[in-house]
């Protein structure tokens, strides 16, 4: 079997993996492995769709508030990935590893995937006007509950201090979020040690790292958070990139109320647009699909000026169209929603279908084909140019959902 075929089955492999995608929501006509093409070609830098994409965009305001930075440590960057994910005889977890690698182009034998990675998502950003910058995501251990570090657990680990020393040097294009366990006992002190650092926000994705917002731990965190300003994004409904401590139960979107509560602002990833969670307002009925929790949250009216969400991944290919199609339709959730791409995941290529959007009424036929060449060079700006032309009727995506900066400003 030859090499690239094997690395483009690993990719969709990985791809189901990742986000539970059933075989027929993938798409195969996006091809099974990013091509990994150099920067856009000049009639596609000026083709219609990009520049009609960017008209009303101020470019200093269009800050990607979901971007993943990831590495090995080959760099010193104290990054590291869990060594299932390289022992062959636990095969999902080297695929997933495998296939984050083909999205963000970084070679099998690249001399450092830290400098790979890096090297990958800036001249990605070349592609956007001046102005335009992305967060980047730290990743703290998971630990268990009586706060002590579980690198079992732990997927993949990105310390606050490379976050912070990659936003630093390329603040014309990155700012970062910091990632802090609450159970751990220095807790408060990294907090207030991302803040003085300039951290935007704080991530947590509770089913990997094992917190429980129900837990005594998070008060005094929560108290703290809510003090300094910065918002908390946090990820609810099913997750599959990132197995971690595999506490599923707790990215149960209703369990943000306890942040939500101590003044908390919290943007919800993905809108909580995967997955279903325990209807614990009502325990007695069925499991409810998590996107419809979040959508209650946002519907209850004390939380307004407090829950948010970013929208990366809602329009991917195992998302339900009514999720979708409410994202695009409820305008009056659209200043309260926040443009992310979670880079790298727009380069796994089954991960997203302009065709099947187009055949729900999503996205007009005419832009399926530009929108597939443009991302065979950046799926970053693939990205942000579908949402921009998604619409359901006459409803479209609000431009101030890609003003994100202020919100985090707010913060710094």
């Amino acid at each position: 079997m030859h090499r690239r075929h094997v690395l483009g089955c690993c990719a969709a492999l990985g791809a189901g993996l990742f986000t539970s995608l059933q075989a027929p929501a993938m798409s195969l006509r996006e091809g099974l492995r990013n091509p990994c093409l150099p920067s856009l070609p000049a009639d596609l830098a000026n083709h219609d769709i990009v520049q009609r994409a960017f008209e009303g965009i101020d470019a200093s305001q269009l800050w990607d508030a979901h971007a993943h930075l990831l590495g090995t440590g080959d760099s010193g960057s104290g990054c590291t990935v869990n060594a299932r994910m390289h022992e062959w005889w636990h095969p999902g977890d080297v695929v997933r590893r495998k296939a984050i690698l083909n999205a963000a182009c970084v070679a099998s034998d690249a001399v450092s995937v830290d400098g790979a990675y890096l090297q990958r998502l800036k001249a990605l950003a070349d592609d956007f006007p001046e102005g335009a910058r992305w967060l980047l995501f730290a990743f703290d251990h998971a630990h268990d509950d009586s706060g002590q570090r579980r690198t079992d657990w732990t997927t993949f680990h990105v310390p606050n201090r490379y976050a912070a020393t990659v936003a630093t040097a390329h603040a014309q294009r990155f700012a970062w979020v910091a990632s802090v366990h609450p159970y751990r006992d220095d807790a408060i002190e990294r907090l207030d040690e991302a803040v003085e650092q300039g951290a935007v926000a704080m991530k947590w994705l509770p089913s990997a790292m094992n917190i429980d917002m129900r837990h005594p731990r998070c008060q005094p965190f929560f108290d703290r958070l809510a003090k300094s300003g910065l918002p908390l994004i946090v990820h609810c409904g099913e997750e599959k990139a990132v197995p971690g401590a595999g506490r599923d139960e707790l990215g149960n979107p209703l369990l943000v109320r306890h942040a939500l509560q101590a003044g908390v602002r919290v943007v919800m990833a993905h809108a909580a647009s995967l997955g279903h969670a325990n209807d614990t307002d009502r325990p007695s009925q069925p499991r409810r699909h998590a996107f419809d929790l979040w959508a209650r949250l946002m519907d209850e009216p004390e939380w307004r000026g407090r829950l948010f969400a970013d929208i990366s991944a809602v329009f991917q290919a195992n998302r339900k169209p009514a999720a979708q199609r409410a994202v695009i339709e409820r305008d009056d959730w659209h200043g309260r929603l926040l443009h992310g791409s979670d880079y790298p995941l727009p380069g796994v290529m089954p991960l997203y279908a302009p065709d099947s959007l187009a055949a729900q009424g999503l996205l007009d036929e005419a832009d399926v084909k530009p929108l597939r060449a443009i991302r065979a060079h950046n799926p970053l700006l693939f990205d942000f140019v579908l949402k921009r032309r998604l619409h359901s009727g006459s409803a479209r995506l609000g431009t101030g959902i890609f003003h994100t900066r202020d919100f985090f400003q707010r913060a710094a």
